[in-house]
């Protein structure tokens, strides 16, 4: 193992140990009092943590897929191609998609609270349209591909 495996597995474990700390301590501190400041405060502080390894973990994802990008350029123009595939799906699904807000039972609270209004209902509707021609773009390459399977 080279210097930098050393370097990641002490890093490894060190996260592993803060983890390990702040769980134990939250589970010691664990009560069927709601509002007990001392069992909130770890609840906040795991959230915290999770939130923390969360976004360390995208970053060097991240990282790690432009490092690739950069030393392969046949990745590179793959991942550029699955991004402009991405974007294109995100604009075409934006462009059909209505401001207008759905009527449901039980709209109005949602309506008076501010958590749903057009922009809310123009973002969900693009997701669900997003969700659509995915779904579709995946049963129309399954069922391609057994048909080109077919013929060899």
């Amino acid at each position: 193992m080279g210097k930098t495996g050393k370097i990641v597995t002490i890093v490894l474990w060190a996260l592993l140990i803060v983890s390990a700390v702040l769980i134990v301590s939250l589970m010691v501190n664990l009560s069927e009092n709601d509002t007990d400041p001392a069992m909130n405060s770890w609840v906040n502080s795991n959230l915290i943590w999770a939130y923390i390894l969360t976004a360390i973990g995208a970053g060097i994802a991240i990282l790690a897929g432009l490092a690739n990008m950069v030393t392969d350029k046949k990745a590179a123009k793959g991942g550029l191609i699955s991004l402009a595939f991405m974007g294109s799906v995100i604009l075409v699904s934006y462009l059909l998609a209505s401001p207008e807000i759905p009527q449901f039972i039980g709209v109005e609270k949602f309506l008076n609270d501010g958590t749903l209004n057009e922009s809310v209902a123009k973002l969900v509707d693009t997701g669900l349209y997003a969700t659509y021609i995915l779904l579709a773009v995946a049963i129309l390459s399954i069922a391609g591909m057994s048909v080109v399977r077919l013929f060899k």
